[in-house]
């Protein structure tokens, strides 16, 4: 029997998944389930490269975050979640209004998850399958992380 994600936790982490510069970015959290996350970018020029299609660096920073905040719903409030190697493969140039990635979980159980991300690019004639990640991450106690340096 699945474990349930309470909807305050939910809540939680849809919020917390657009700060800093995931926040400058544009990144948003649509819908999350348990192992599951779906988010959107909505596409302004600053996303766009030098031939105007949308840069692998934001689809692939949208793959590894979103995969992260997957993960963050399998474990308990006080661990926290890194990503420890990442693999992508781009489809195809995606060029479309904007991006949605929808990553889950397929292990987990001991420090080590392991999630996939689908990025899909929304264009005028349809969503179109872009870019396939697999994230690998850990799963870390809040009290072994170093503290920022002030």
């Amino acid at each position: 029997m699945k474990k349930q994600l309470f909807p305050k936790r939910i809540q939680f982490l849809k919020r917390d998944y657009s700060r800093g510069f995931i926040k400058d970015v544009g990144f948003k959290a649509i819908h999350m389930e348990r192992g599951y996350l779906e988010s959107r970018l909505k596409i302004k020029n600053r996303h766009r490269q030098q031939d105007n299609y949308i840069h692998a660096g934001v689809i692939a920073t949208m793959a590894d975050h979103t995969a992260g905040y997957a993960a963050f719903s399998l474990v308990p409030e006080d661990y926290r979640i890194l990503t420890i190697e990442f693999k992508i493969n781009f489809l195809e140039p995606a060029y479309g209004h904007a991006l949605v990635c929808r990553s889950r979980i397929l292990r987990e159980g001991g420090q080590i998850l392991v999630g996939e991300s689908e990025v899909f690019d929304q264009r005028k004639d349809g969503e179109k399958l872009i870019a396939k990640a697999m994230v690998t991450l850990r799963s870390i106690h809040e009290s072994k992380i170093q503290p920022l340096p002030t």
